[in-house]
């Protein structure tokens, strides 16, 4: 298996490259933006034919990376010949290279949750021209891609996304005054800071409703949320005939990206084309993982937060106002942990941004227009509940 690892020296590209490291896996090309400190020990272990750096560092980069050869464009990283393409980039900047690897005909596991949420038909599309494939990694979408496996789609009820309902899932009933180092305390998982606020404001669960709903061809009315403290069972789908199956296991990513991975070569060239996967070596650690405990189920508190009915909201209108959602909640997240605005003026930015948010089709140039008009527009409300 030779892998490209977009987002390498993040949370997840560094997992990844765990699972390389266990399986023996080759790493053809790097993407890492600006932490060339841990991309150069990246470099000297898995040696990568070329790597991509944020422009600012493409200089530094070509001094300490010694015969490597480094480029500025992940886009054009992300098209080279790999077995797999592991995007693990944070944010927009990662739908370019998704784009790109799909239209070149390249297997995809995919991390960008924002690729589906802002652009999905976009990306199917970019599959449909290029004969690109597409596996998620997400612990939640890779559950629903195993629990699919050997079913037919028309026999689907409900696909069930778990939460553990992050750090004030108990309380204090008053969010107005919580701090960034408490949000920060997620319960369940060890990830970045944004996706961490996003699991408190329950905002990630509901950009992975929207991507689940495009992932798999269904209506938004059919992908619901329960909260599950105990982070056990990571995805269920329930039949038309009443019956339920899940996907369950530890709280450890490293699972779901070596199962994408392994997927990703005959993964899904449209909605729902689920194939499923030969399983790999056991990745270290969990065999004798204890099927024990007590397991518990609640209902989502949609008045405590409001970010996963904005979420529901934006994914039903569909067009453009996914992508302003996403751009003003990349806004309002970095401003909370700034200290410019409280946790729950996170969610009262993004609803100003969706009502104001101007109708249109989406393209790939107006997927552009609105995102940076909702970045604008939201650094104007912050910068108003600041002052």
């Amino acid at each position: 298996m030779k892998l490209t690892v977009l987002g390498s020296t993040g949370s997840i590209g560094t997992q990844t490259l765990d699972v390389a490291r266990e399986r023996g896996w080759q790493v053809g090309a790097l993407a890492a933006g600006r932490n060339l400190e841990l991309l150069e020990a990246q470099v000297r272990e898995f040696r990568p034919e070329v790597v991509s750096v944020a422009p600012e560092a493409y200089a530094e980069a070509r001094a300490r990376l010694g015969d490597v050869r480094v480029i500025a464009d992940p886009a054009e990283l992300a098209t080279l010949e790999a077995d797999v393409v592991v995007n693990a980039m944070s944010g927009l900047p990662g739908l370019s290279p998704t784009r790109a690897a799909l239209e070149a005909g390249r297997a995809v596991a995919l991390a960008t949750k924002e690729a589906m949420v802002t652009a999905a038909d976009l990306i199917w599309g970019a599959a449909r021209r290029g004969g690109g494939r597409l596996v998620p990694i997400d612990s939640e979408h890779t559950g629903v891609f195993q629990c699919l496996t050997g079913e037919h789609l028309d026999d689907v009820a409900e696909l069930i996304l778990t939460a553990s309902g992050g750090p004030f899932r108990d309380g204090p009933a008053d969010l107005s005054a919580v701090t960034p180092q408490q949000a920060l305390k997620h319960p369940s998982w060890s990830m970045g800071q944004k996706i961490t606020i996003d699991s408190a404001t329950l905002m990630n669960k509901g950009l992975e409703v929207m991507e689940c709903a495009a992932l798999y061809g269904l209506p938004l009315s059919k992908v619901g949320v329960v909260v599950h403290p105990q982070s056990v069972l990571h995805a269920a789908v329930r039949f038309r005939d009443g019956s339920l199956k899940g996907q369950f296991g530890p709280t450890d990513m490293r699972l779901a990206i070596a199962y994408a991975i392994d997927a990703a070569p005959t993964g899904m060239t449209r909605p729902g084309d689920v194939q499923g996967a030969r399983r790999g070596p056991e990745v270290a650690g969990h065999r004798g993982w204890p099927l024990t405990g007590q397991w518990e189920f609640r209902e989502p508190d949609h008045a405590r937060f409001p970010c996963l009915g904005l979420a529901y909201r934006a994914g039903e209108a569909g067009g453009l106002l996914p992508a302003a959602l996403n751009a003003a909640d990349e806004v309002a997240v970095p401003a909370f942990l700034a200290g410019e605005i409280g946790f729950t003026d996170i969610s009262r930015l993004i609803e100003r941004v969706l009502n104001e948010t101007p109708p249109g089709e989406l393209t790939w140039d107006a997927l552009e227009e609105t995102t940076r008009w909702a970045t604008v527009r939201a650094r104007e409300l912050a910068a108003g509940v600041g002052a």
